[in-house]
């Protein structure tokens, strides 16, 4: 079993906000701004490092009493509320990477990207962002007046906390654009920051603190390949964000990571297995390792239905055997690929091994039925001898949040696609592209390579890392004609959409309760 320093006891410092939410009726009070903390206990060092586990804990769990416990959100169903889960929800649900046939309330108006400004699960995502950040924002004040720490571990601890409430800024940017916007909390309502804004003051947020991190973190903390990773984003993404691109940055900040001595690991499916933490680059393991920041899960310490435990058993159902990946809890019988998605991969790719085809067909003619689709089981509890988790009801998998190569295929989308004279370590963006393409056994290098290519290899690669929905509309596919694949837009075989669905709205409850709030364009 793994083990975790950061997140012991955190939760027992932290009484957390209520925000009331949607499964049940759709009812949302608008965001409270206001997080009480317990001060009276803050009376160590030890007090504020378990104090800003809980910024980490928000990403790990949905409550701190466990899976059946009391979410830290009021009114969202603690699998449906937790943190990856709503991402996975959002960034992939709704691309050619991932459909589910549930009929959980409004799920399937994701991949049909035909959601509303009441859609549950839209509203789910956006309340944990918000819950993340404005603890965040609270955490960052305590410590800024902790007495008892000395000014590096203050300086550190802070800078932590602000990476974190950045990684949230950024996911809040990409899926919703104009966003409430809070960094200290009062008792008023707070007040939306258009799209381009909060990205220059991400931009300089982010410069601010990156290099007070350290270069080789502890197991699970911020370092500064996670910043660096989060500014490298920034850039790739500019031009949606902001209107102009910025694809220059975005090759210095890529170099600054592979500074740091990050490396590809030789095999890509222990990357997903449930002792993926010795694939994590840190002080405890040594940098030379390709996770550069992820989130931590454990089937004792961190259980709940979202993560790991969520995508690996709502993948498994039909003629799976729980035990071939670990687990000892029967599927969910949930998400499959699209034949789209399939057909991209080479039958030489290592990759490929994720698909279940026995007694799936390729074609989705009724998305309620597992049986129809490839099933995909990239997470699993597997240990690296091939045997089970201990328990194999939850999963031990850690979430990947950054990656090495998706450095790799940045460094190759800013020659191919933003014309970037692209030379880090004396190689070009088609080098590091090959280096991802050769680990997955496809040894014959690419010589030239068009948009088209790059865009396809980021699905290969990085498929349900909650990366789909913001590469594909960076390249202008998620909504138009230029791409479809079965039930976009509601139709088997797929159709264009309005393009509001590039932007999933501020939910509705939140637009009528904050008079500061407008909403996004089409909704």
């Amino acid at each position: 079993m793994k083990t975790y320093k950061i997140l012991s006891c955190a939760v027992a410092f932290v009484t957390a906000m209520t925000i009331t939410s949607c499964v049940g009726d759709l009812d949302v009070t608008p965001i409270d701004p206001n997080l009480s903390t317990a001060n009276n206990a803050l009376t160590s060092a030890a007090n504020y490092n378990s104090l800003l586990a809980k910024c980490y804990s928000g990403l790990s769990v949905s409550s701190p009493d466990g899976s059946s416990g009391n979410p830290d959100i009021s009114g969202i169903d603690g699998g449906f509320g937790q943190y990856l889960r709503a991402l996975y929800y959002m960034n992939e649900l709704t691309t050619d990477e991932a459909i589910i046939g549930w009929n959980d309330q409004t799920i399937k108006d994701l991949h049909g990207l035909s959601w509303s400004s009441s859609d549950v699960f839209v509203s789910a995502m956006y309340s944990r962002l918000f819950y993340q950040i404005t603890l965040c924002s609270d955490i960052i004040q305590e410590l800024k007046s902790a007495s008892v720490l000395d000014d590096a571990t203050k300086t550190q601890y802070i800078s932590e906390a602000r990476c974190l409430r950045a990684l949230s800024y950024y996911h809040a940017i990409d899926m919703f654009g104009n966003v409430p916007f809070v960094t200290e909390l009062s008792g008023s309502l707070p007040k939306q920051i258009t799209r381009a804004d909060l990205y220059t003051w991400l931009i300089t947020e982010i410069n601010d603190f990156a290099d007070k991190l350290p270069a080789q973190p502890e197991k699970y903390r911020c370092g500064q390949g996670m910043a660096h990773m989060l500014l490298a984003k920034l850039y790739l993404n500019a031009k949606i964000y902001t209107g102009t691109a910025d694809y220059a940055n975005c090759v210095k900040e890529c170099e600054k990571v592979i500074n740091l001595g990050y490396a590809l690991e030789t095999s890509y499916s222990s990357l997903f297995n449930g002792q993926n933490d010795k694939r994590l680059a840190c002080k405890e393991n040594g940098m030379n390792h390709e996770i550069i920041f992820s989130v931590y899960q454990d089937e004792y310490n961190t259980q709940n239905y979202g993560g790991s435990t969520f995508i690996g058993l709502a993948a498994m159902g039909g003629k799976m055997t729980p035990a071939d990946y670990g687990f000892t809890a029967s599927g969910w019988g949930g998400l499959r690929v699209t034949p789209e998605f399939v057909n991209k991969f080479d039958k030489s790719d290592v990759r490929v091994k994720s698909f279940f085809t026995n007694g799936q067909t390729l074609d989705i003619t009724d998305i309620g039925t597992f049986s129809n689709g490839y099933a995909f089981m990239k997470f699993t509890d597997l240990n690296d001898n091939g045997t089970g988790g201990t328990q194999g009801n939850f999963c031990n998998a850690d979430i990947p949040i950054f990656r090495l190569a998706d450095v790799y295929l940045m460094l190759a989308e800013c020659q191919i696609v933003g014309g970037q004279s692209v030379s880090v370590a004396g190689h070009n963006g088609l080098y590091y592209y090959n280096l991802v393409r050769a680990r997955a056994g496809l040894t014959t290098p690419a010589t030239s390579l068009l948009a088209n290519d790059i865009l396809n290899e980021r699905a290969r690669e990085l498929a349900w890392e909650c990366c789909r929905r913001s590469d594909l509309v960076r390249f202008g596919k998620l909504t138009t004609a230029d791409y479809v694949w079965q039930w976009k837009g509601n139709t088997h075989d797929g159709k264009a959409v309005d393009s509001k669905y590039n932007l999933f709205p501020i939910p509705s409850t939140d637009i009528n309760s904050n008079t500061n709030l407008t909403q996004n364009s089409g909704y």
